[in-house]
């Protein structure tokens, strides 16, 4: 079986409240059905988890969510954990508030230094294990533009040629926190931010825990190296994957209406939110679900 038919044949729970409508083949639903300021039921879990496997990124409308909800949503998909740099809600701290994008400012001073290294990133995989997933919600939208892409790493990696495959499957990789968040520090910030989240290594492809499925799992926010190549192979190879995720037959566009959340699986996609909508105001809060130690595919069947 190839990789892109075990993508495509993941199977999808249902039960009848719930409707998912598939945006594209590749990525990206849209749900319907479920109201996630209440409780969410057994059997509505269940089917979002697999809605979420195989489509990745699913978008709810309309959905004007408490803290509580907020919180409660995010955690029927395992334990919640914050971050060591974006701020959070006051009283809070599992809810991170994302103003402009990533960024705390965005001003005709500062965007024409933001649009240039805006970058797509999967979330924290400067962590040891970085997190399974995310629940965002829209706070304040812009009236136009702000949209968030996502691309698919699981398709990325199946359309690389395989005798390139077959050396990724060996090769890790190193992830540093300082890639996106050292610019902010200053003095002894960066040493201290590092004593506390070391650089890490994780497998360049990584195998998704429920599905078993391969993916790339580089990105430009964080990843700085292969490890064990010369600075020059180790830059052709992240410029090489780096640049396969900017093709639009991998990604899905969502653009923001009030009280729309998104729940993505951060183990298997990157995002980039678009800096399009100077000098509007844009203002989403996420919640982050803990994941897992990454392993890649020497691991299988080693009980890993």
């Amino acid at each position: 079986m190839s990789q892109s038919a075990q993508i495509l044949t993941i199977p999808t729970p249902t039960i009848p409240t719930v409707t998912v409508t598939p945006y594209s083949a590749v990525l990206g639903a849209e749900v319907s059905g479920v109201d996630l300021r209440k409780p969410l039921t057994d059997g509505e879990v269940f089917a979002l988890r697999g809605a979420l496997l195989r489509h990745k990124v699913l978008v709810f409308r309309d959905q004007d969510l408490s803290y509580g909800d907020h919180i409660r949503f995010a955690q029927s998909f395992g334990p919640l954990e914050g971050h060591p740099v974006t701020g959070h809600v006051p009283g809070h701290p599992e809810i991170l508030v994302i103003r402009n994008g990533e960024y705390q400012f965005l001003n005709e001073t500062t965007i024409p230094f933001i649009r240039p290294v805006n970058k797509w990133h999967a979330d924290v995989t400067f962590r040891p294990a970085p997190s399974l997933g995310a629940a965002l919600r829209a706070r304040e939208v812009p009236p136009r533009g702000g949209d968030t892409l996502f691309a698919d790493m699981e398709a990325v990696y199946a359309d690389v040629p395989t005798f390139v495959r077959d050396r990724l499957d060996h090769l890790t990789a190193t992830h540093d926190i300082l890639k996106s968040y050292g610019w902010k520090l200053s003095g002894d910030e960066p040493a201290e931010l590092h004593s506390r989240h070391p650089p890490v290594s994780h497998p360049v492809v990584r195998v998704h825990p429920e599905t078993g499925a391969r993916s790339i799992f580089v990105n430009h926010g964080f990843t700085t190296r292969i490890d064990g190549l010369s600075d020059q192979e180790s830059q052709e190879i992240l410029a090489l994957l780096f640049e396969r995720v900017k093709c639009p037959e991998y990604q899905v566009r969502i653009s923001w209406t009030p009280n729309t959340v998104l729940l993505w699986d951060n183990r298997s996609t990157q995002h980039y939110p678009v800096a399009d909508y100077w000098p509007h105001d844009r203002q989403v809060e996420r919640v982050t679900i803990s994941g897992d130690r990454p392993f890649g595919p020497q691991a299988e069947g080693r009980g890993l």
